[in-house]
């Protein structure tokens, strides 16, 4: 459903201008990372001085020719500036470097995204994953692929999950554990890393992960890395095949930037799942970055962009939510949203859910 979002007071001359930067952007997003990765600007932000052509080529071990393309893309995205024959880094070329948000942006979309999008058309009319499909294999998800892909996507794909949730635990656990939870059911619990962090909270807490086998294996890993096998257990489950229940008698259900990854009528069957699994008193968290409650447009930019990873990459057939669907959905699941709590962590939101 669409919402009011967005004006169009740009004049046409800004309009057109904006077009070509959205025309070049595949070519300037390399020329970016090329910047980075051959310490172009890491040169310029411990030179406040500038330095010059020669200079930063003999540091970037690159020839001059090359360095000077490079920084001429940089002039016009931005990220340096030239006074008399020098170069500077700007504030945009300094967060480009040295930001870990948007480092874990930039590799996500290289690593990961870069080559599938070619096939994103393909993606939506088919509504299958064409990118993953075509350029590195012939797996319905990216979930069952990911035990088995190439290193660089694994170690951009798990930073990029990480980077979001991490940053939420802090906040996260004194709600999760308000009403003194003594099991918790992790539902897609991917690495184990918030079940690991409720061990760490809690001391007498029960964990269990729901989760596909190859997924259970990198957590498995962790947990007894953590000392928590006595209390943390994994149960290998295929969350799509609905008609297998949930295991009962569980204070929580956490779900954690997990609905995103399905479709709507999934996320229904899902959390009907839930449903079924929780006795009156029982609670499901459902955390997740909702477009529409960002503080800040460079996060809905960001979560709009992920949802087309969605399309092309992950699944062929979910997306980052808005909260009206998410609500929704849980209603048509058969649960009430009691509570939401905003602004957690860099960009999520709880929803707080009961019979």
């Amino acid at each position: 459903m669409a919402r009011n979002y967005g004006d169009d007071n740009k004049s046409a001359l800004q309009a057109k201008s904006d077009a070509q930067k959205i025309a070049f952007a595949p070519i300037m997003f390399q020329a970016a990372k090329a910047l980075r990765d051959f310490r172009i600007l890491s040169y310029l932000r411990r030179n406040k001085e500038g330095g010059t052509l020669e200079e930063i080529a003999k540091h970037a071990g690159i020839s001059e020719y090359g360095t000077l393309v490079l920084l001429e893309a940089g002039l016009s995205m931005e990220m340096v500036m030239v006074k008399k024959d020098k170069y500077y880094l700007t504030k945009t070329g300094y967060f480009l470097n040295v930001d870990m948000l948007t480092r874990v942006n930039l590799d996500f979309t290289h690593d990961v995204n870069y080559k599938g999008f070619f096939h994103l058309q393909e993606a939506i009319t088919q509504g299958s994953p064409a990118g993953l499909n075509k350029e590195f294999g012939p797996w319905p998800t990216v979930y069952e692929a990911l035990a088995e892909l190439p290193d660089k996507f694994r170690e951009s794909w798990f930073a990029f999950d990480h980077y979001y949730s991490d940053t939420s635990f802090p906040q996260v656990m004194p709600v999760v554990f308000r009403n003194n939870p003594k099991r918790i059911l992790d539902v897609g619990g991917n690495t184990g890393k918030f079940a690991i962090k409720c061990a760490e909270y809690d001391e007498s807490v029960q964990v269990s992960i729901l989760d596909l086998p190859g997924q259970l294996k990198d957590a498995e890993k962790n947990i007894h890395e953590n000392g928590f096998e006595d209390r943390i257990k994994g149960a290998p489950i295929n969350l799509l095949d609905f008609s297998i229940p949930y295991p009962k008698g569980y204070d929580v259900i956490w779900m954690s930037q997990f609905l995103d990854c399905f479709s709507e009528n999934e996320i229904v069957s899902l959390v009907s799942n839930a449903r079924d699994a929780m006795d009156d008193e029982a609670e499901l968290f459902i955390m997740e970055t909702l477009w529409d409650k960002q503080r800040f447009d460079a996060s809905t930019y960001s979560l709009h962009a992920t949802s087309l990873y969605f399309t092309c990459i992950a699944n062929g057939n979910s997306r980052m939510y808005h909260s009206e669907d998410m609500h929704r959905l849980v209603e048509k699941a058969g649960l009430s949203v009691v509570e939401m709590i905003e602004d957690v962590g860099v960009s999520h939101t709880i929803l707080i859910c009961k019979k």
